[in-house]
């Protein structure tokens, strides 16, 4: 009998990939055990699964950093996961690793994110009595809450690279085994998120005209370059040429130079855009809706998620916060002003 043509991709995958990269057929599996498909590996499943979700679509009108841009070229959440999905594949086929689990790990590691980005992620943190993590999120939709509660059923190794994909304002290469995803491909998305966010939230910074060109640390453009593509090439190749520099690929590397000017454009992003005293006016605007519809939800919960199988089962508390943060910022604004502003009355 002929081999299936996922087979054949499992082959190709046995000879060509490094002794490090994971490969289809030795993955861990998934919680409910699923025949293999005739033509996608498991990890083309999962990718096409993510891309085909309701909250992988709804990333599209989540903010990234700023809140309801007027402009076309600002990036959101969705343009975000895309990004980070080029420069991680870019990276992961230098490498010889597993470019289907590579972009499967990108597209999904933000499917948890709130509405109106960090600042919903801070109010979900402090009135949800269990907090909330945005990568914490993204497994509870990838496991819970896409498809009637039947979730995607994705494999081990995407899941892991979506839980450990996040690292605040810690290190990007983590330093310690705890911290770091199973993968060699799911380290590689942590690093290229970090990559992806710092060009594109200092492009969109500039674009908004919050800082200028001139104000960007000196330090950080003579080691990364002083333009937006110069530094994402900057970046990218440092991370392939010092990792190769150990052919066992132990772990993902760069080099102290590129780490110490990281830091330094890293710091300035937060102290001049995310810190911001217009963006966090703005973000406190954001904070109030939030507070007041997580309240008003938790009076009300049968109008959160009513007909969802699992969560109709759920604690208010769990119920709301899978609800708010799920919102787009659109539809976040449309029920604020649905419940809270008064309506226009019309006399005839």
């Amino acid at each position: 009998m002929r081999a299936s043509i996922r087979a054949q991709t499992e082959t190709i995958e046995n000879q060509v990939l490094h002794p490090r990269a994971a490969r289809s057929s030795s993955s861990r599996g998934r919680s409910r055990t699923e025949k293999e498909g005739e033509i996608r590996t498991c990890y083309q499943r999962d990718r096409d699964r993510v891309i085909h979700s309701k909250a992988f679509r709804r990333l599209k009108y989540k903010t990234q950093v700023f809140l309801a841009p007027k402009g076309d070229h600002y990036r959101t959440r969705l343009t975000h996961v895309l990004e980070v999905s080029q420069i991680a594949r870019t990276i992961a086929r230098a490498l010889r690793l597993n470019e289907d689990l590579t972009e499967a790990i990108a597209l999904a590691h933000d499917l948890g994110h709130t509405p109106f980005g960090h600042a919903g992620e801070a109010v979900l943190r402090e009135i949800h009595p269990g907090g909330f993590e945005h990568y914490e999120q993204s497994l509870r939709v990838v496991e819970v809450l896409e498809r009637d509660g039947k979730g995607l059923n994705l494999t081990f190794e995407v899941k892991d690279g979506i839980i450990k994909h996040s690292k605040g304002k810690g290190n990007i290469i983590p330093r310690t085994q705890a911290e770091a995803a199973s993968t060699l491909e799911g380290q590689v998305v942590r690093v290229s998120d970090s990559i992806a966010y710092l060009n594109h939230d200092l492009d969109d910074a500039l674009r908004a005209q919050v800082i200028k060109k001139a104000e960007i640390p000196p330090d950080a453009n003579r080691v990364l370059g002083d333009s937006y593509s110069a530094r994402i090439d900057t970046m990218v190749k440092d991370v392939i040429h010092e990792t190769v520099k150990d052919e066992g690929l132990p772990g993902l590397a760069m080099s102290e130079g590129l780490i110490s000017a990281i830091g330094v454009l890293r710091r300035f992003l937060y102290e001049r855009v995310y810190e911001n005293e217009g963006t966090k006016a703005e973000f406190r605007k954001a904070k109030k809706i939030l507070e007041d519809l997580y309240s008003y939800f938790l009076e009300h919960p049968d109008e959160a998620f009513h007909d969802h199988p699992v969560l109709k089962r759920e604690e208010p508390h769990r119920v709301v916060c899978d609800f708010i943060a799920g919102m787009t910022d659109r539809f976040a604004l449309a029920t604020y002003e649905r419940i809270f502003m008064p309506r226009q009355w019309t006399v005839y």
